[in-house]
C-alpha cells in the first residue's frame, strides 16, 4: 500500500478554493484512494470552537491570533489529520500551517521566524506532501466575496493586509517550490480546473 498523504489547499480571499477542492476530490476519486476533506482553523470539534473565536471575536492581538490558530492546528492534527495518516487514508485540508505563515507571518506582520518556531512545535513532521496555492491579486479576490454577506473580521481588514498576505504566500512557494503548484486563480473556472489537474498529473508518480 502506497503512503497516505496530505494535501493542502491555500489562498487567500476570494481564490476560488472550493472551486478547487472539488476538482482535486474528482482527482483523487479518479486515482482510486480513500481520502478525507477537513478544514482549518476547525475540521474538529474543539478547533471550530476555536475557529468561531478567531473570525467572529470583536478583537484578537495578533499574537493571541498566532496562539490560537495553532492551538486548534493542535486538536485537528492529534485528532483528525493523524489518525487518518495512521490508517492509509490521504488528508485534503483547506489551509494548513503555510497559512499561518501568510497571515500571522505576513499579514499581521509577525515574521517568519515565531511561525517557524509554532511549526516545529506543533506541527513537527506532519507535513504537507503537495499544496496547491491559489493564487490571485487581493482586489480581485476581494470584490469576488463581497457577495457572500456579512465579513468576518478576516475579511475585514485592510487591502494592505492582503497584499501581506498574497507576498508571504509567494514568498512560501519560492521557498519550497518543490512542494507547491502555484494556480493564477484569475482565470476562468475551466482555466484553473485545467491547471489543477495538471499540476496533479506531474505530481502523480511522486504521491502514489
Amino acid at each position: 500500500m502506497s503512503k497516505a498523504r496530505l494535501i493542502t489547499l491555500e489562498g487567500s480571499e476570494g481564490a476560488g478554493k472550493t472551486t478547487a477542492l472539488k476538482t482535486i476530490c474528482k482527482i483523487l476519486d479518479s486515482w482510486d484512494v480513500d481520502y478525507i476533506c477537513t478544514r482549518e482553523p476547525g475540521g474538529e470539534p474543539t478547533a471550530e470552537k476555536i475557529r468561531d473565536i478567531l473570525l467572529f471575536s470583536e478583537h484578537l492581538h495578533a499574537k493571541t491570533e498566532l496562539l490560537l490558530m495553532f492551538a486548534s492546528r493542535n486538536e485537528h492534527i492529534q485528532n483528525v489529520i493523524k489518525p487518518a495518516l495512521a490508517q492509509g487514508t490521504w488528508v485534503i485540508s483547506d489551509r494548513y500551517v503555510d497559512a499561518s505563515y501568510a497571515y500571522q507571518g505576513g499579514g499581521r506582520e509577525l515574521g517568519f521566524d515565531i511561525v517557524k518556531w509554532m511549526d516545529l512545535f506543533i506541527v513537527g513532521e506532519v507535513q504537507a506532501d503537495f499544496t496547491v496555492l491559489m493564487d490571485i491579486e487581493p482586489e480581485i479576490g476581494l470584490q469576488r466575496i463581497k457577495s457572500r454577506g456579512q465579513a468576518d473580521r478576516i475579511e475585514q481588514e485592510s487591502i494592505e493586509f492582503f497584499h501581506r498576505i498574497t507576498q508571504a504566500y509567494r514568498n512560501k512557494a519560492q521557498l519550497e517550490s518543490n512542494r507547491y503548484a502555484v494556480i493564477d486563480a484569475s482565470r476562468s473556472i475551466k482555466q484553473v480546473k485545467v491547471a489543477i489537474k495538471l499540476a496533479f498529473a506531474d505530481k502523480k508518480d511522486v504521491l502514489l
